[in-house]
């Protein structure tokens, strides 16, 4: 029963990591003007990345502010998910 919901929470962390991948890719193409957020479709998928990401990146954001117009938040959150992935997966093994 345990390993079965080891296993779960390592696909969540999966499936979120992938989700902030897609949100940072679309916040580049957004931001390059590829993607032009007026359009429905494009804006409904952009708020619905907003909403599952923003959750995270808020108080990472609180922490450490955007540095020059760069913000960080992304990259500290997926490599929490990596450590946090990683040590489900060690705990597995031993």
């Amino acid at each position: 029963m345990i390993a079965a919901a080891r296993i779960l929470l390592i696909t969540v962390l999966d499936i979120y990591w992938y989700i902030i991948l897609a949100a940072v890719i679309a916040s580049w193409l957004v931001g390059f003007g590829i993607i032009n957020s007026y359009n429905p479709v494009a804006r409904s998928i952009l708020r619905a990345l907003h909403a599952l990401t923003e959750p995270v990146f808020g108080p990472v954001r609180r922490i450490i502010p955007p540095i020059g117009g760069l913000d960080l938040s992304p990259l500290i959150v997926l490599l929490l998910l990596t450590f946090l992935r990683n040590w489900l997966v060690i705990g597995t093994i031993l």
